[in-house]
């Protein structure tokens, strides 16, 4: 009897999945994930294989810097109605449609473009792409909290990272392939008309009753004091409560979440290019990289929740620094080895195995930094200084590549983990002292 209590408890768990805004979260997904390699490492392979230098490539990574600053914006988007369209989608479909018309205008408009004749525009198109893409994650977000009550929240996270995950695999892997077999105009054509499966969803799904926008009234009037109230609320708020939490080690933390991703994404943004400087193909490049690397990246973030779960977050996210920092060590005995996709396979497996562990810790240790109170926006805060200063020190991996080679870029991208290493290092101790001893008045346990 208990048995089948246990089956049948399990059999209504899976049935989530059957619920029609939970499978939407999968195209939604889809939506978001796609833009995110066209105008980062699938747009550095594309300009590599046109023959631009490694320095101009490596400035084109900072339109990255828009995701990394959506929170600037998204106070906006939560409130402001637009004219016509949130009448007659709602304020969240509407905010939603316009980002991905956005994304795919762009995207359609680079692949028209010769990145020997008109680079800027391309540049600018690909900013455009990146605003429109971070403008649609942060209404994606908002659409899932506010779609479903909290029963239903880890099935919409699920199928929407099921979907993520499946057009990173498209936007990398698929735009390789057609590129080989076509052109890079192909491809990014080809990427743009992908965004209709989010503009058809978004225009299926039905707006959340939640989202019905704030009262107005007595807003001209009082706006200023509104103003005045929600800076303190929204902006001040999260910043006063996250320093009078965690006391004297407030910086720290803040400083341990800027620079743990630096190593990584440092080294993501010449990856592409040197795959193609050593001679590989971009078929090969797909196979090894995009499709092996998919699983490899899984398997990595899967066994950094089981750490996770079996030892707490601080020392998987120690073993993460250490294993991304040393994976780009890899990369440099790759550079001066003979080419092989034998050795490209073993560094790129131990490198998405490495990041993904690393990932999962850092995201449940940013997690775990939040308080419930200022979940969304000091989550918001510590992702967008999680990537700032990486997305801006890698706009410059070019030039170091063009002066030094590829076997110094990847150790002096190796070195610059050596930093988060030692802070991790030193909150696990910092941990271990506490265990040991009692909390004195006005500090808190670490992180």
């Amino acid at each position: 009897m208990n048995s089948n209590n246990g089956l049948g408890g399990w059999l209504a768990a899976f049935k989530v999945y059957s619920q029609p805004r939970v499978i939407s979260m999968i195209f939604l997904g889809f939506a978001a994930g796609l833009p995110f390699l066209l105008v980062f490492s699938t747009l550095s392979a594309w300009l590599r294989d046109e023959g631009l230098s490694r320095s101009i490539i490596g400035f084109f990574s900072w339109v990255g810097i828009t995701y990394s600053i959506k929170v600037f914006w998204a106070p906006v988007i939560d409130r402001l109605p637009l004219p016509w369209l949130t009448q007659h989608l709602g304020r969240r479909r509407s905010w939603m449609l316009v980002a991905q018309l956005g994304i795919a205008l762009g995207l359609g408009g680079m692949a028209l473009l010769d990145p020997h004749q008109q680079l800027a525009t391309i540049a600018l198109l690909a900013v455009l792409v990146a605003f429109s893409s971070s403008t649609q994650d942060i209404v994606i977000d908002a659409y899932r909290i506010e779609a479903v009550d909290e029963t239903l929240q880890g099935a919409m996270a699920a199928t929407y990272v099921l979907g993520y995950r499946i057009a990173l695999l498209v936007a990398g892997a698929g735009a390789f392939y057609i590129a080989e077999f076509s052109s890079w105009r192909a491809a990014y054509l080809s990427m743009a008309g992908l965004m209709g499966i989010g503009i058809f969803t978004t225009l299926w799904v039905s707006e959340p009753a939640a989202s019905a926008p704030p009262s107005l009234s007595k807003t001209t009037l009082h706006w200023r004091q509104r103003l005045s109230q929600w800076f303190r609320d929204a902006v001040l708020g999260p910043f006063l409560e996250f320093f009078h939490r965690n006391g004297r080690i407030a910086l720290l933390i803040l400083t341990l979440i800027a620079i743990y991703k630096i190593s990584d994404i440092t080294m993501g943004v010449m990856a592409n290019p040197f795959y193609l400087d050593l001679g590989f193909s971009k078929k090969e490049i797909a196979d090894v990289t995009k499709l092996f690397g998919f699983f490899m990246t899984i398997a990595g973030a899967g066994l950094g929740g089981i750490l996770v779960a079996r030892f707490g977050i601080m020392h998987p996210l120690l073993l993460g620094a250490i294993m991304v920092a040393s994976t780009n060590l890899l990369f440099a005995l790759l550079a001066v080895s003979d080419p092989s996709l034998v050795h490209l396979a073993v560094v790129v497996s131990a490198d998405n195995l490495s990041g993904g562990l690393a990932t999962a810790a850092f995201i449940a240790y940013l997690s775990s930094l939040t308080n419930q109170a200022y979940t969304a926006t000091q989550y918001a805060l510590f992702s967008s200084l999680m990537t700032l200063p990486a997305k801006f020190l890698g706009g410059f991996s070019g030039i170091i590549v063009d002066d030094f080679g590829y076997p110094q870029f990847f150790v002096y991208a190796a070195a610059l983990g050596i930093p988060a290493i030692l802070l991790v290092g030193y909150f696990v101790v910092l941990q271990r002292n506490r265990q040991a001893a009692p909390i004195t008045s006005g500090e808190t346990s670490p992180p």
